[in-house]
C-alpha cells in the first residue's frame, strides 16, 4: 500500500473518531433532567448548601471521565486499523521500539488527571466538613433498629424517642408517617452530631447527598443548610444486624414557625449516653474480667 493510502485510511480513522465525539455530545445535550444531574437522588439541585457542589463535581467527573474514555478507546482503535499487518506485508515487524516524547506524554497525563480530581475532591470535602455555628443542634443517636433526636434550639432542649418500624411481610409499603421523623428547619444552618448506641451504623438522606457512618463512643459531624421544604427518605446504610433493612427514617424539612411547633410537642430534656449499650454492665453492675478473658 503506498504512503497515500496508508494516510487516507488514518484520516478516515480519525473523522470517524470525531463523528463519535461529536454524535455523544449531541446526545449530552438533549439528556433528562435525571440525566443531567448525574442520576443522582437529589430531584432539587439546591436541597441543601452542598448538593449543588457534590452534584457538579460529580457529574463533571463523569463528563471527563468519558471523554478520556472515548479519545483512549479511539485512538487504540485507530491504532489496530492503522498498523494492522496487511497482506503485502512480509516478516516480523521491529520489535523494539519507543518514542521517548511520547512515553513521558502518556506516563504524565494520568498522572496529572489523577492529581486534578483529587485537589478538587479535596477542595469540596474542606468546604462540606468545615464546621459552622448553628443555633439548630440535633445529636442524632442511632440504635437497634431505630434512631433518637436529641434537639438543642434557642436554649431548649426536646427530644424524640424512635421505634422499630416493621415492614409488612406481603411487600407492601408501610405507612410512613409510622417512622421516627427528623425535622429541620429551612433556611438555618443545622449541626447534626451522629453517636451510635450500640453498634456501627451509618446516617445517610439520599437526597443530601451526604452519608457518614455512626461509631460507638466516637461523634462524628454532619453541618448543612437545608434549602428545600418537603419530605425526605432516611436510612441506615451500614449491615447492622437481622433488621438493618427497616431501620428506616423520614427528614421534614419545614418553616422556621412549624419547626417550632414541632418542637413543643416533644418531650422536654435530652435522651444520651445513659440509654447507650454498656458491655461490660448487668443490671446495672459492672463486671470485672479477669487476665486472660
Amino acid at each position: 500500500m503506498s504512503s497515500q493510502d496508508r494516510t487516507g485510511s488514518r484520516g478516515s480513522a480519525k473523522a470517524k473518531v470525531l463523528a463519535l465525539v461529536g454524535t455523544g455530545a449531541l446526545l449530552l445535550t438533549g439528556c433528562s433532567a435525571e440525566a443531567k444531574r448525574g442520576w443522582l437522588p437529589n430531584v432539587e439541585r439546591d436541597t441543601t448548601n452542598h448538593t449543588a457542589a457534590i452534584q457538579d463535581f460529580w457529574v463533571h467527573s463523569w463528563i471527563a471521565v468519558v471523554v478520556i474514555g472515548i479519545l483512549t478507546w479511539g485512538l487504540m482503535l485507530w491504532c489496530i486499523i492503522a498498523y494492522r499487518r496487511r497482506k503485502t506485508d512480509t516478516g516480523y515487524p521491529r520489535q523494539l521500539s519507543y518514542n521517548m516524547p511520547l512515553e513521558i506524554f502518556y506516563t504524565a497525563i494520568p498522572l496529572v488527571l489523577v492529581l486534578v480530581f483529587f485537589s478538587f475532591n479535596n477542595t469540596l470535602e474542606k468546604s462540606i466538613n468545615k464546621p459552622v455555628d448553628s443555633e439548630v443542634v440535633v445529636d442524632v443517636r442511632a440504635k437497634q433498629w431505630s434512631w433518637d433526636f436529641n434537639y438543642t434550639y434557642q436554649g431548649t432542649e426536646k427530644h424524640f424517642a424512635g421505634t422499630q418500624a416493621h415492614l409488612h411481610t406481603d411487600g407492601s409499603e408501610g405507612a410512613r408517617e409510622e417512622l421516627p421523623t427528623l425535622y429541620l428547619p429551612a433556611g438555618k444552618p443545622v449541626q447534626l452530631d451522629l453517636n451510635s448506641r450500640d453498634v456501627i451504623h451509618s446516617f445517610w438522606v439520599p437526597a443530601f447527598l451526604q452519608k457518614l457512618d455512626m461509631i460507638p463512643g466516637k461523634t462524628n459531624h454532619i453541618y448543612l443548610t437545608p434549602q428545600v421544604e418537603g419530605s425526605y427518605d432516611g436510612k441506615c446504610a451500614e449491615l447492622c444486624g437481622e433488621y438493618h433493612s427497616e431501620m428506616l427514617f423520614n427528614v421534614k424539612v419545614v418553616s422556621d414557625a412549624e419547626f417550632k411547633a414541632q418542637l413543643a410537642k416533644m418531650d422536654d430534656g435530652h435522651i444520651g449516653e445513659e440509654y447507650d449499650r454498656q458491655p461490660d454492665t448487668v443490671n446495672g453492675v459492672v463486671v470485672e474480667h479477669g487476665e486472660g478473658e
